[in-house]
């Protein structure tokens, strides 16, 4: 196996550990987004930071202004528009938008040096995003969307752009992610100080849930993505990000959160055939 399938086995090491971050962020408690962020963010930021000082390479946080500002405008930007997304707009909706960055990746990818975007890749991420599509069907006609839904498609290309132009930052060791982390912790903290009301875990289950999350989907997961899309097959992992939501959804299923659907089923049935067909 060579380098890039390597990484981008990696890669798929990230999409599956986003799809326990409902799960955990279900059993987390009431805690609201910005603080659940600031706590998971410090989290991953302090992890990656002990393995940094422990290999003898916490000199990878000294990075150009340009690398910080594709970083922490990844991390926070997103998960800040994320979160106002879901105030302005259904959640179901806007979810469905914000997952175009998939499809986003995908089409981006054409301006990568030395990358070819081929029709597989196009109908591969396009049978993904029904995929999503089927999972949130039942709930798209919740509520009117208003503003939310230009807040989740801001979302999605803030992500899509974030994965695109770490790309362009090969030099900018993995290690950086560290540093990352602790500064969007830092600015989420201060959100939260500003819209928010804190709400501490009520019992140690929803302790173990956030050092869960932090370690996890919003810790070692973007460590792995910055590695798989700076030298795997980045069109393969926008198609296989679809996996990220049907995953989970069937652990909601399996912990008794959520009912099992057929549109589970098709959903499964869609993405991995956008899978296949990309992947060939």
């Amino acid at each position: 196996m060579g380098e890039r399938e390597q990484a981008t086995l990696i890669g798929f090491g990230a999409i599956a550990l986003w799809s326990a971050l409902a799960l955990l962020t279900a059993a987390s408690g009431a805690a609201p987004p910005f603080e659940m962020a600031a706590l998971t963010f410090a989290i991953g930021g302090a992890a990656g930071l002990i393995y940094a000082v422990a290999r003898g390479r916490l000199a990878a946080l000294k990075q150009p202004p340009k690398v910080w500002l594709v970083g922490v405008g990844g991390l926070f930007g997103y998960h800040a528009l994320y979160f106002a997304a879901l105030r302005a707009a259904p959640p179901a909706q806007a979810s469905l938008v914000a997952y175009l960055w998939p499809l986003l990746i995908v089409l981006m990818s054409a301006a990568l040096p030395g990358e070819r975007l081929r029709a597989k890749h196009v109908v591969g991420a396009a049978l993904g995003f029904c995929g999503a599509a089927l999972l949130l069907w039942g709930r798209l006609g919740e509520g009117r969307p208003g503003a939310g839904l230009w807040l989740a498609a801001g979302c999605a290309l803030v992500w899509s752009s974030y994965s695109i132009a770490s790309r362009f930052l090969k030099s900018a060791p993995t290690e950086a992610v560290a540093g990352f982390c602790l500064f969007t912790s830092a600015l989420a903290a201060l959100c939260h100080a500003l819209f928010e009301t804190t709400v501490w875990p009520a019992n140690g289950t929803e302790i173990a849930a956030i050092v869960a999350l932090g370690l996890g989907p919003v810790g070692l997961a973007f460590y792995l993505w910055d590695f798989g899309v700076k030298r795997g097959d980045i069109r393969l992992l926008g198609v296989a990000a679809y996996a990220a939501p049907v995953l989970s959804t069937i652990l909601l299923v399996l912990a008794g959160f959520a009912p099992a659907t057929a549109a589970l089923g098709l959903a499964c049935a869609a993405i991995v055939g956008g899978a296949v067909i990309a992947s060939r």
